[in-house]
């Protein structure tokens, strides 16, 4: 911790990550965006990172669990006929998926009532952890988390699972806008285009702090806050 004109700033992953003030935010893990049997991976859009990262944030997710770190469940959701969609949204989608759609019209996933909806499982929430619906790239946007997280005390949030350069960095940057620490699960996310991963990553490593799984999970072992309620 290092002090500049009377205010602390932590500088230690220890002190960034203490259970205490921090929260896990796990983005997106649905079965549309990273499962085989899910609309991308239907499409034949390449998944192979998601194989990688998948185990290793759900290693982080036990960890949490276990210690006593908030944890925060994002859900991507679009509303069926596109109400959810703005035409700028609907243009943004059509630059994004370009390739896969093979130029069919907008991809729809994430919808409310279909299996592409629905946590994988090895994320599915337990009773009393947080689920947060969004319909933006950022999870802050139009959502409740910035309440959810100012009502636990939340400093920090450790970021993990998909997409890297989409909705994994634009709730980062959202998180940071909102005075909040930011640490980055360096292996546990993903994306189905490793350039853009790689690109990504290059820009936040000079922005955030990054760690791997296991390094979280050693912050996290070592003192423990046993007072989150459900996740305990």
């Amino acid at each position: 911790m290092i002090d500049f004109d009377g205010k602390e700033v932590f500088t230690e992953l220890a002190e960034l990550a203490d259970p205490a003030h921090t929260a896990l935010l796990i983005v997106d893990m649905q079965y549309d965006f990273i499962d085989p049997n899910g609309l991308f991976g239907k499409l034949g859009i390449d998944l192979s990172m998601y194989a990688e990262s998948r185990p290793r944030l759900a290693t982080l997710l036990a960890a949490a669990r276990r210690n006593g770190v908030l944890v925060v469940h994002i859900q991507n959701t679009a509303l069926a006929g596109r109400m959810s969609d703005s035409a700028s949204q609907i243009r943004f989608n059509l630059r994004m998926h370009n390739v896969a759609r093979q130029d069919a019209p907008p991809l729809r996933y994430t919808v409310p009532g279909t299996p592409g909806h629905e946590f994988v499982e090895e994320f599915t929430p337990l009773p009393g952890e947080l689920v947060v619906s969004k319909y933006r790239s950022s999870a802050f946007w139009g959502t409740n988390l910035e309440l959810l997280l100012r009502s636990n005390d939340i400093k920090t949030v450790v970021v993990g699972g998909c997409t890297t350069e989409g909705c994994v960095e634009s709730t980062a940057r959202d998180a940071m806008f909102n005075d909040h620490y930011v640490v980055i699960a360096a292996d546990a996310v993903g994306s189905d285009d490793r350039e853009q991963h790689d690109a990504s990553m290059f820009l936040m490593r000079h922005r955030f702090d990054i760690a791997n799984a296991e390094e979280i999970n050693a912050v996290w072992e070592s003192h423990p806050a046993h007072n989150r309620g459900e996740n305990k």
